[in-house]
């Protein structure tokens, strides 16, 4: 909470008047972020300056700079990556974004994942190399041992041969190797002779930027991270430039990177044995308990490494020079909770469109499904918000649709989606940069969607960040107020799930968590809502004053363990001292019912049995509350019966209305950000999950609040909420009782409406190619269906305008109601601005702007660029020119756009003006 907000809360608190319903403060955070490509960094001083003033009048807070490939033909002016031209062009970035309010980020790197041209192949991503050989004891054995992978010989290094025989004995025989060959007097019996070569993943930057190219980097090994970052710390301090605010990574990209030098010691340090001792359970593709155990046990370690020698070691990094850090965990060999809770912002991502069934919303069969649901989303928020941190970041938009093809009215579910699962701070992905100069389409990134000045939805965006930025306004206040903590099931999926190195990546953990998932999902349907914890942040968690407290500071009213199996003896030891201190502790469904790894698992399990035996001897089939000390254990296997029983409200809107939410508590109550991601909307009396003197309403579409009504019934507070399909609402209660506020205006459409069908006109404002002239149409109706040769292929706003006669009604408002729009719309009456419609319900108050008698409206209706960019490959013309992917489609296909059939353009269907009442 920044000084203003908290300057604000006090006067609240003090019972202040004209506060109560005044929006926060907006800083520079609380507006949209980008990732701003800078393709082959083939950037100049203008055109830098250019897209920062078009970004910051746009209402943009931040860019981050992530260079990639070029552009062909374009190689003499490619920049080489930290080179000190290259840093000249920060500077100049940074001092410009500091002129026009724009927070200046970059990324660690070019590209993705973390190299270059300085990581040596020592360095380099490394992978485990295991070959098996059958030998026959009882005599001399000479044995080649080498490498059979032609690719790997150059670099390979030998680092164990052991030997097993029948019954279980191993040989350390890597002195007996020399010059490739085994030399040794195998004793009698079948052997197995394992060796293991540290080899070389060879996987290189992908997407590198000019200067950017080499190897990934050893993300597991602390010599090879530092080693890494030295050199961007020779670059900032030769060219004595300032460190940017916040360093950034992106999602865990490198494969088959399962390895690294020291591991075999780390291993052993680390789980009390030595893997080496265990190498044919290791590899087992059977997977018996005691491979799984061993297999786990591995995981945990390159978790731990991960962890340790590159999330601490970066972040640390970045401190020391006076920056943040701002990273993607989804991906990770690791506990995404704890590998997340690691940085300063963690961030989510979405990938695809969500399915929704709104009202109205537009459909296109040209996308993909999101792989992020609403329980990916939360592992970053989750992270943020148990390790006290302030924002949760989010990638947004990623290939939400296919190119050219994205309206504001799709962004529009799915941002909302974001912000219930806890995000306060996205970020576009992404924002090319372009120069001015640049033929249209301009500059483009490979994957959608293109949020910047060449997309024609750039015009209205501002109205798009205006809401984004009051949500995030209201969503970086407070803190966190979810009711559970929730217990992750990591090591449950380390052990259920085959192979060795196990990714946890946004497309495959439907997959690897199905049931965390589907615990998830009914925990929010019953009506709560909760954080993910890890093991480790267990451990640090601390019953106080009532609640259960996370090493962040931030409190619950609960723990839930979602129907794990594993869990190490000390968290389940924790958690039964949790409760006798005073704590809930939920078990649902099971118990745990043993402890994970292998490592000294007798004496582990000696010590799980002593605890589990103190826990209630239940049945889960009923729902049981057992006082524990002074806390409670609750066992059951029905989730909302369960939940219900540990004394926690939970919220109406989700159970009864189907709205999507999220809670934060303030020093004067609470704040909700609400949305009905759903085919209806609600009308009448909400009943809250917490208790409320007065509320408040925020519509972040309009800028639009007032006092909300609330009434008490049955010892809950309840608002009266109206919410239409695909709409949001910022709710706000307070303790005290507000004075002398402004009400807000519920209003009750009558049930006639004025039909505005004929006498319409069209000209454009802007159109690629040009069409002049107006067009007289009656109807309001797509452009693609007037009588021009461009009017199917063009890009562009087209002005539909209308004189009408206001009949004389007893209306308090009216609503304009325009239909199906395509895709966002301006409205002036009477020379006035009424605002901007550019998601569904495309509706908007406009009674101030009618007066009695002739009224003049004129709708501003810009389109999508996707009908000129298919007549631009009907053409033939050559803008495809973009080194390395170049432009595909969402299936990661070479795309052209030619077959495309005309988008609906403008206005698609009957425009109505709604007379309403201000309901009493």
């Amino acid at each position: 909470m920044n000084k203003r907000q908290w300057i604000v809360l006090c006067l609240l608190a003090a019972g202040g008047v004209m506060q109560a319903q005044q929006w926060p403060d907006t800083p520079v955070e609380a507006r949209p972020g980008a990732r701003w490509w800078w393709l082959g960094s083939a950037v100049d001083e203008k055109n830098l300056t250019y897209n920062l003033e078009e970004y910051a009048r746009t209402g943009m807070g931040a860019v981050e700079i992530t260079p990639i490939y070029g552009v062909q033909g374009n190689d003499a002016n490619d920049i080489q990556f930290l080179s000190p031209h290259w840093m000249e062009m920060l500077k100049h970035t940074q001092a410009e974004g500091k002129r026009t309010g724009i927070e200046i980020d970059m990324n660690t790197g070019t590209g993705w994942p973390f190299g270059g041209p300085e990581v040596s192949i020592e360095d380099a991503a490394t992978k485990a190399i295991f070959q098996t050989y059958e030998i026959e004891g009882g005599k001399e054995i000479e044995q080649d041992i080498n490498v059979t992978d032609p690719k790997q010989q150059p670099f390979s290094v030998l680092s164990r041969v052991m030997a097993y025989d029948e019954k279980g004995k191993c040989i350390n025989l890597t002195a007996h190797v020399k010059k490739d060959k085994l030399q040794w007097k195998a004793p009698a019996g079948k052997w197995k002779v394992i060796a293991l070569y540290i080899g070389k993943t060879r996987q290189k930057v992908k997407r590198a930027a000019p200067g950017g190219e080499g190897y990934v980097m050893n993300h597991l090994s602390k010599k090879a991270v530092k080693n890494y970052l030295s050199r961007f710390d020779r670059a900032f301090k030769s060219s004595k430039t300032s460190y940017p605010h916040t360093f950034f990574n992106d999602s865990y990209e490198v494969y088959q990177a399962d390895w690294t030098d020291d591991f075999l010691e780390q291993f052993a340090r680390r789980r009390g044995y030595k893997l080496e001792e265990h190498f044919p359970e290791f590899l087992d593709k059977n997977r018996p308990e005691v491979s799984r155990r061993i297999v786990s046990d591995y995981r945990e370690t390159i978790s731990d490494l991960l962890l340790e020698n590159f999330s601490h070691q970066w972040t640390d990094w970045a401190h020391k020079n006076g920056s943040i850090t701002r990273n993607q965990a989804h991906g990770s060999p690791g506990n995404l909770i704890d590998i997340y809770a690691s940085v300063d912002i963690p961030e989510c991502e979405g990938f695809g469109l969500s399915q929704f069934h709104i009202e109205g919303l537009r459909q296109d069969s040209l996308t993909k499904k999101n792989d992020s649901d609403l329980s990916m989303l939360k592992y970053a928020s989750s992270a943020a918000h148990i390790a006290g941190k302030t924002y949760t970041s989010s990638e947004t938009f990623t290939w939400l649709t296919e190119h050219f093809r994205t309206s504001l009215s799709q962004c529009k579910p799915d941002m909302d989606l974001m912000f219930v699962s806890g995000v306060n701070h996205m970020f576009f992905h992404g924002t090319p940069y372009s120069p001015k100069e640049a033929e249209w389409p301009g500059w483009l990134f490979y994957a959608s969607i293109n949020m910047s000045p060449t997309n024609s939805i750039w015009r209205d965006a501002p109205s798009f960040f205006n809401y984004i930025t009051r949500c995030q306004s209201f969503l970086q206040m407070g803190r966190p107020d979810n009711d559970f903590l929730i217990y992750l099931p990591v090591y449950d999926m380390w052990n259920e799930q085959p192979g060795r190195l196990l990714l946890f990546t946004i497309h495959h953990m439907d997959k690897l968590a199905p049931k965390f998932i589907d615990a998830i999902h009914r925990i929010n349907n019953s009506g709560y809502d909760g954080d993910y914890i890890s093991d480790n942040f267990i451990r640090s968690t601390r019953f106080k004053d009532g609640q259960l407290v996370t090493s962040g500071g931030t409190g619950y009213k609960a723990l839930v363990v979602p129907a794990a199996h594993l869990m190490p003896s000390d968290v389940l030891a924790h958690l039964y001292e949790l409760a006798k201190q005073g704590a809930t502790i939920v078990f649902l469904e099971n118990y745990p019912t043993d402890v994970p790894g292998y490592g000294q698992l007798e004496q582990k399990r000696q010590s799980y049995q002593r605890t589990l035996r103190q826990l209630p001897a239940v049945s889960f089939s009923e729902t049981t509350v057992t006082p524990i000390g002074k806390g409670k254990i609750i066992t059951g296997t029905d989730y909302a019966r369960t939940l219900a029983s540990c004394n926690i409200s939970p919220e109406e809107m989700k159970t009864k209305f189907g709205l999507q939410a999220i809670r934060r508590v303030n020093d004067t109550g609470h704040h909700y950000f609400i949305s009905s991601l759903q085919n209806k909307g609600v009308d009448g009396w909400i009943t809250l999950g917490t208790n409320a003197a007065a509320a408040a309403l925020f519509n972040p579409m309009t800028g639009e609040c007032g006092e909300a009504k609330v009434r008490q019934a049955n010892g809950k507070t309840q608002v009266y909420l109206q919410l239409k399909s695909g709409e949001s609402i910022i709710l706000q209660t307070y303790q005290q009782p507000l004075q002398a506020s402004k009400p807000w205006k519920y209003v009750k459409e009558q049930p006639f409406s004025l039909r505005l069908d004929h006498g319409w006109k069209l000209h454009f404002a802007e159109s690629k190619p040009e069409i002049q002239g107006t067009f007289d149409i009656d109807r309001p109706c797509s452009w693609t269906h007037i009588d021009h040769p461009a009017a199917q292929t063009n890009m562009g706003t087209g002005v539909y305008s209308l004189d009408i006669e206001l009949p004389t009604l007893q209306a308090d408002d009216w609503i304009l109601d325009l239909g199906d729009v395509r895709e966002s719309a301006r409205v002036r009456i009477n020379g006035q601005e009424a605002g901007c419609a550019w998601a569904v319900p495309y509706q908007l108050k406009v009674g101030q702007f009618l007066k009695p008698g002739k009224n003049h409206i004129e709708i501003e209706v810009t389109n999508l660029p996707a009908n000129r960019i298919a007549e631009l490959d009907r053409q033939g013309v050559q803008w495809r020119k973009f080194k390395e992917i170049n432009i595909v489609d969402l299936n990661y296909r070479p795309a052209n756009y030619g077959h495309w059939s005309p988008l609906p353009s403008g206005l698609n269907s009957e425009v109505r003006l709604i007379p309403v009442n201000v309901m009493p």
